[in-house]
């Protein structure tokens, strides 16, 4: 074993040992966390309390878009009546080409994902919060041999790849925009009830 992988292996022997050696500290993590002022979303007195099925998702346009919607109605609930905030997104996605043969063949495409967001008062229409988020996700194309024969890959794996990968950008996005909503709910939402 060489000098920087038993450098690497004390260390972490090291470190391991101050959190896990030590039987008080394990035990003081959870009031050291609870003293900083660290309040669950979800919990009792967390800002996402009461906030389920109070936010109206605007209907989708596309495919993207009902993906997107689904995804926010499951982490904020459907609306029973009139909601309190509507929400409006416009999803925007890219293709690039990434992964590129010696014979200039695209072998991995990237989707690039911007989702912006107009969160507004539902009885004034006042814009509350504008934001916009973004991620990526990737899938394989085809890859062909030189005489032009599918080695990896045809029209159905890529569409099903494609159409996945579209579903897998949608469900990051979401989840990025309910978290940044949860996260800012007390300047947008006042005290919670």
């Amino acid at each position: 074993m060489g000098r920087g992988a038993q450098r690497i292996r004390d260390l972490v022997a090291r470190t391991a040992g101050l959190f896990f050696g030590r039987p008080s500290l394990m035990i003081c993590a959870p009031l050291l966390v609870a003293a900083c002022g660290f309040t669950p979303v979800y919990g009792p007195q967390g800002v996402a309390r009461g906030l389920y099925g109070q936010i109206q998702v605007a209907p989708p346009r596309d495919v993207p878009g009902y993906i997107l919607a689904r995804e926010l109605q499951q982490r904020l609930g459907l609306v029973d009546g009139a909601a309190p905030y509507d929400l409006t997104a416009e999803v925007d996605v890219n293709e690039t080409g990434l992964g590129i043969t010696p014979d200039q063949e695209i072998t991995r495409i990237r989707l690039q994902g911007t989702l912006s967001y107009r969160l507004s008062d539902s009885s004034t229409g006042a814009a509350i919060r504008t934001g916009s988020v973004q991620n990526f996700t990737s899938y394989s194309a085809p890859v062909f041999s030189a005489a032009r024969q599918s080695i990896a890959g045809n029209s159905v794996t890529v569409a099903v790849a494609e159409e996945d990968a579209v579903e897998r950008l949608m469900t990051i996005l979401a989840d990025q925009l309910v978290a940044e909503l949860l996260a800012t709910a007390p300047d947008w939402r006042g005290p919670t009830p």
